[in-house]
């Protein structure tokens, strides 16, 4: 029985696998003639075997993700269709936003990228919903204390999550990414690395508006795991793996070349620092959202 059950899923994963890469490319139309003609340097693999490893990851995390809900139905593939969509798209694409206008991505390719991310989420996830036997409703008698706390604590929370990415993402950038010379020229600083707390202050006095994005990203990456974590029908330490890679895999799509960052040595230190960062960042989400805590001990204990 065991062994029939593990070949009936390796078959859903393979088929779910096969139906992932028509349905990315299907959206990477929306973006069709409109990347900028930049000679962009090899990824870390060939474009074929980035997609197959891609698709593969992707497919298992969404899988994974599935099947360790409570929830079924329209009710699971709509919020997991939410929580992909905010993390492969919204919350990546507002730093293309940011970053990238100025150099390399014009206003109408950014609101194409939008678009693109949305064949994944849309269509793959309830079609992943149905192949894995999770449309059907089922009652479920154990009683959700996910996420179960005082409206005040859950703010105040929100609040140190806020905080905390912004000196995750801070930090990660300068001691991972910003050391990379090439980097630091294709975002408009060449030459020699300028101390941290230097570095930092003259960051804030001209672009304190970077700060101020940060925090808001760092709430939005809380509110988009919500439906994981409160769904969450497994413990606490695998809803928070699941939860880092759901904003860390996004950014392995760095293995690929890419004309908007077309110099390999930005796109790999880019990869370590937002994959590293945002996985470490999931997890602290998780420890601090998943249950009411009772004071500073409980939550340490």
């Amino acid at each position: 029985m065991n062994a029939n059950r593990t070949l009936v899923w390796i078959s859903r994963i393979v088929l779910l696998t096969i139906l992932y890469m028509p349905i990315w490319v299907l959206g990477s139309l929306a973006v069709a003639g409109h990347i900028p003609e930049n000679r962009s340097e090899p990824g870390l693999v060939d474009r074929t075997t980035g997609m197959l490893i891609l698709s593969i990851i992707n497919t298992i995390l969404i899988v994974s993700l599935i099947v360790s809900s409570r929830w079924r139905g329209w009710r699971l593939a709509l919020l997991l269709t939410l929580a992909y969509y905010g993390s492969f798209t919204f919350i990546t694409q507002v730093e293309t936003w940011y970053f990238l206008t100025e150099l390399s991505v014009s206003f109408g390719l950014l609101r194409r990228l939008f678009i693109m991310g949305l064949s994944v989420p849309f269509l793959f996830i309830p079609l992943a919903v149905l192949i894995c036997g999770r449309w059907k409703t089922i009652s479920i008698d154990q009683k959700n204390t996910n996420m179960v706390m005082p409206i005040e604590q859950l703010i105040l929370k929100l609040i140190i999550i806020s905080v905390l990415y912004l000196v995750i993402y801070w930090c990660a950038g300068y001691y991972i990414a910003w050391q990379n010379p090439d980097l630091r020229s294709f975002y408009g600083s060449p030459g020699d690395i300028v101390p941290f707390w230097e570095h930092t202050f003259t960051t804030f006095r001209h672009t304190s508006d970077l700060f101020i994005l940060q925090l808001g990203r760092g709430v939005l990456f809380a509110v988009i795991t919500i439906p994981v974590i409160r769904g969450s029908n497994v413990k606490p330490p695998l809803t928070a793996l699941l939860v880092g890679l759901l904003l860390a895999v996004p950014h392995l799509g760095h293995i690929l070349s890419n004309p908007l960052i077309p110099l390999a040595s930005v796109r790999l230190s880019h990869m370590v620092e937002t994959a590293s960062s945002t996985f470490l960042f999931g997890l602290i989400i998780v420890w601090l959202l998943h249950r009411r805590h009772h004071g500073v001990k409980d939550l340490l204990g």
